[in-house]
């Protein structure tokens, strides 16, 4: 669903285009919202954005969990909590509430990444030393 990477700038209001290849997949699924939550991946914050259908399927599986596992309160507390609901505007893009700009350290230059079923946001330095280190796992 979701491939490949692409760069794009953030504007002075926080906005950045959703690319077009993942914009054509989100009409193919008639989805024009999304929801941007925050993520860390081997000490790399980032947003996960999933189409809105996919995370209402998420909310379904998550009531399914136990509510007293620790592991599960911190994921919801962080995961969950964090989520914002985005709408893509005409132009094609995004906007970024302050509060996931900033965990996410996004202040002008993004790479928009695929991940399958859905996409991640990241600080253009940030996802460059993540790649190198992911890379050099493989």
């Amino acid at each position: 669903m979701f491939r490949g990477h692409f760069e794009h700038a953030v504007d002075d209001k926080g906005r950045v285009a959703v690319p077009i290849p993942f914009r054509e997949e989100l009409s193919r699924l008639q989805d024009d919202r999304l929801v941007a939550t925050k993520y860390l991946i081997d000490g790399n914050r980032c947003l996960d954005v999933y189409p809105l259908s996919a995370w209402r399927r998420l909310d379904s599986s998550r009531l399914a969990k136990s509510r007293v596992d620790p592991r599960y309160v911190r994921f919801r507390n962080v995961y969950v909590s964090g989520a914002h609901e985005l709408a893509i505007d005409s132009q094609g893009r995004v906007l970024l509430p302050p509060l996931l700009r900033e965990y996410a350290g996004i202040a002008s230059d993004v790479m928009v990444t695929g991940d399958v079923d859905k996409f991640r946001i990241w600080d253009r330095q940030v996802w460059h030393r993540a790649f190198g280190e992911h890379e050099g796992r493989l």
